[in-house]
């Protein structure tokens, strides 16, 4: 079972700059059908690497999600509605 973590100066520009709650977050873990992908964007190199996805929410948001995983603990990074641009590199990578 993975265990999410989310600092508290994340989850305040989840919820303020995003309008992002936790339940959403979760909710995108849950809902995902497509597979994760390494964020290797030079200035978002971390240790261990970055990952993202996007998927819905139970009430059909749209959400990227991009976090580090150490085991079965993940850490969220950030969380927010992708734009169309995203979402068709997203698919464009998953080939």
């Amino acid at each position: 079972m993975l265990k999410f973590s989310i600092a508290p100066s994340i989850l305040k520009k989840l919820t303020e700059k995003h309008s992002v709650t936790r339940n959403e977050v979760e909710q995108c873990f849950l809902n995902r059908k497509f597979p994760v992908l390494l964020d290797d964007l030079e200035d978002h190199q971390t240790d261990p690497p970055s990952l993202f996805f996007i998927a819905y929410t139970n009430a059909g948001r749209r959400l990227k999600v991009v976090y580090i995983q150490k085991g079965p603990n993940v850490v969220i990074k950030t969380c927010f509605e992708p734009t169309d641009a995203m979402v068709a590199v997203y698919h464009q990578l998953l080939k």
